[in-house]
């Protein structure tokens, strides 16, 4: 089966997905998700003017091979354009793989290892009150693991709370908009809005928080130990993940679980805190961690020392992303939680899919491939828009911190 053409697909749907679909010579096409939040035009001139023209021809059978190829052929490795890029080809030869075999793909890389895949959601509130009302809602619609995210009194924008009325989506304009930042009234709110949750909600459902990088390792370990009592189901991002070192002094202090990994693109971003079981869950995705065959071996690593996976799955991973992962979900015997933040109508329309929501569980479907295509008439309606990430300054100083 041979690679016959290549391109790739920019549209936004309400936001901004970059998607590369590869035909063959037996009239079969593949889809990957070639999405970098707030530097989609990277991946894609990567794609279109270094990639493509090295695929024309290739055995779409050989996987592997072509990883390698993209991977260890090329004298700048790693980075999230680079990985990102190679993750949509993996991608696209999956689902062509699949569909040549007439299985779906979950099937091919070994069957499935559980009936369906446990997802959890996001529940954000500009306060505590109108927080424990959201938890409260994504119960009602079946969720067992709910993310908790809450405003934090004295600061005008937190992360993971949408404006009223509005879906929650950080690449919010056309130039970077700016937030303000104090550690100080965060660790002083948190450890109320999960007491408030707790008191609401009982002890049945996984709760979840993302401290998205805001905290030095000694703070993250203050407030790990303070939510011990709410027994989270994780703790994600306590701290930037440049140096591995850090989960270890947080480990030092506390026994909430840890989450890490949705910035990551390699195993050898994973290794140092898998092998020295720093965190419990590594976040590592589909799209910017080299595709479906460079995901399974972080998984396989993770298995040695009972680390299990938590795929990254934001709605700045387009429907090819997430069927993907589901599947890769549904076989990876190591499985965690896979996070689920549903897509716009707009985007549902653009991505007909195979995967399924149902009581708390998804289901990547039974449909030849990963199960998901692209309307490329009705993408074409949505062009291209310049969406950047907030950046975070300190309140106290307006010092750059991290966003």
């Amino acid at each position: 089966m041979k690679i016959t053409a290549a391109r790739v697909i920019v549209c936004s749907p309400g936001r901004n997905f970059v998607t590369l679909k590869i035909e063959t010579d037996q009239g079969l096409t593949g889809l990957g998700d070639a999405t970098l939040n707030g530097r989609e035009l990277a991946v894609a001139s990567y794609l279109t003017d270094h990639v493509l023209p090295c695929l024309i021809g290739r055995d779409a059978h050989r996987i592997e091979d072509t990883w390698q190829y993209l991977y260890r052929g090329a004298y700048w490795r790693r980075g999230p354009v680079t990985m990102s890029a190679i993750a949509a080809v993996d991608t696209a030869l999956w689902d062509l793989k699949a569909k040549a075999a007439g299985l779906p793909l979950y099937q091919l890389l070994g069957g499935a290892s559980r009936d369906r895949v446990m997802v959890y959601c996001h529940a954000n509130g500009r306060d505590i009150e109108h927080t424990v009302d959201e938890v409260r809602r994504h119960q009602a619609l079946g969720y067992q693991a709910i993310r908790v995210q809450s405003g934090v009194p004295g600061l005008d924008k937190v992360y993971g709370v949408a404006q009223p009325g509005a879906r929650y989506e950080p690449a919010d304009a056309a130039l970077p908009s700016e937030h303000d930042w104090s550690t100080e009234k965060y660790l002083r709110h948190v450890p109320a809005l999960f007491d408030a949750v707790r008191s609401a909600v009982g002890d049945e459902p996984h709760l979840l928080h993302d401290v998205h990088h805001r905290l030095s390792p000694i703070e993250a370990a203050r407030l790990g130990k303070s939510l011990e009592p709410y027994h989270l189901f994780w703790m994600e991002d306590a701290t930037p993940a440049e140096n591995p070192d850090a989960f270890r002094l947080i480990r030092q202090h506390t026994t909430t679980p840890l989450a890490v990994g949705e910035v990551f693109n390699s195993i050898w971003d994973c290794k140092p805190l898998i092998e020295q079981q720093l965190v419990d869950y590594i976040r590592a995705t589909v799209v910017h961690a080299g595709g479906i065959t460079h995901l399974r071996r972080i998984a396989d690593l993770a298995s040695l020392y009972q680390v299990r996976t938590g795929c990254h799955g934001a709605t700045d991973l387009s429907p090819v992303c997430m069927g993907a992962a589901l599947h890769f979900d549904l076989w990876v015997p190591n499985f965690g939680l896979q996070e689920h933040m549903p897509h716009s109508e707009e985007t549902d329309a653009v991505f007909p899919h195979a995967y399924t929501y149902a009581d708390g569980f998804m289901h990547p479907g039974e449909a030849p491939g990963h199960g998901v295509d692209i309307d490329e008439a009705l993408a074409a309606r949505y062009p291209y828009q310049r969406a950047y990430l907030p950046v975070n300054r300190l309140q106290r100083d307006g010092a750059m911190w991290d966003w």
